[in-house]
């Protein structure tokens, strides 16, 4: 007879793109993704996986495209930082909808609006069985959303990040332009910064490493996917040691 498997990552921290909400359109969110996002999320939480979300805000605001505009550094990241925080809105009502308890904690304050974040609140609303989403960043320019998710797996306590992309992991070059490019099933932190590989950017692998914090980069877009990796399947590209 055989045993059921095991959950191998009891507390994630799963790490999405703005884009991602956007489906094809690139901007905006999509309610074909909102749904999309509930259905791989709910599977988890019946299993009673404790998660934890951060989102970007690519779909409302590219930073970059902001000089273009005449529009400072700093208040191009806090403009990014606020979309954030309407992406986790976004997700926070599909998922209540489909009774999927959800909790959105703010790294800034818009009180009227969410909860002000602190790990202490955010680990006791994931532990009463809540998906908490984690909008506004770090709560400072200069720092990436990808960063944001490692702090706030390692404040959290999480098993592991999970990166989702729309590509099954990482490459040694771009997949959707180059052909024979070869995906890594396996890399350490220090080969992906020696090789300058866009998994995430070197603060966010550097705090990662110091840690000894896992990250599995996966497709997110694969049916699926997350609810294998919390199981220890082999999906994606995995970053540790």
């Amino acid at each position: 007879m055989h045993s059921a498997p095991q959950i191998k990552y009891k507390r994630i921290l799963l790490k999405l793109s703005g884009e991602s909400l956007a489906g094809d359109t690139g901007t905006g969110i999509a309610a074909s993704q909102l749904q999309y996002f509930m259905q791989e999320v709910k599977m988890l939480h019946n299993l009673g996986v404790q998660m934890g979300i951060v989102i970007g805000a690519g779909n409302i605001f590219r930073g970059l495209t902001s000089y273009e505009v005449n529009v400072d550094r700093v208040t191009a990241d806090q403009m990014g930082m606020l979309g954030t925080v309407i992406n986790a809105l976004a997700l926070r009502s599909i998922f209540e909808q489909n009774d999927i308890a959800a909790q959105v904690f703010s790294a800034f304050n818009v009180g009227a609006i969410v909860d002000s974040y602190s790990p202490a609140k955010a680990i006791e609303a994931m532990r009463q069985g809540r998906v908490v989403i984690l909008g506004g960043g770090t709560g400072n320019p200069y720092f990436t959303t990808d960063t944001a998710g490692v702090l706030r797996a390692i404040e959290l306590q999480a098993d592991v990040v999970l990166k989702g992309t729309r590509v099954d992991g990482v490459y040694n070059a771009d997949p959707e332009k180059v052909e024979d490019a070869i995906k890594f099933d396996e890399l350490t932190y220090m080969e992906v910064v020696r090789r300058g590989l866009k998994v995430m950017d070197t603060t966010a692998i550097t705090l990662a490493m110091e840690n000894r914090l896992p990250i599995i980069v996966f497709n997110f877009n694969v049916s699926g996917n997350l609810h294998k990796i919390v199981f220890g399947e082999s999906v994606g590209t995995k970053v540790q040691g």
